[in-house]
């Protein structure tokens, strides 16, 4: 994919540059910060329409299996403590 070459990146300079010192290299790090930010978000790509239904799909089913797993470790839970510490019925 051509997401994953390399187009010119803002990256920060490390050793090849001496690190700035005081409130200049604050500021500098700062401005550094905010052009590595802007670079990420030219990469961001929006899914198209069948892509979002399918990813809000498989969502919605994983969330189910997972409140069913809950659901189910929760009963076995409760009757285990009703058995072991017979608590009585109100």
């Amino acid at each position: 994919m051509d997401q994953d070459e390399p187009r010119g990146e803002v990256v920060a300079a490390g050793a090849t540059r001496e690190k700035k010192r005081g409130i200049a290299g604050f500021f500098a790090g700062i401005a550094l910060f905010f052009r590595q930010v802007i670079a990420e978000l030219r990469k961001v790509v929006t899914p198209t329409r069948k892509e979002l239904v399918k990813f809000t799909a498989v969502v919605l089913v994983f969330v189910l299996i997972v409140m069913g797993i809950v659901y189910g470790l929760d009963t076995l839970f409760a009757w285990v403590t009703h058995i072991v510490f017979g608590v009585p019925d109100a």
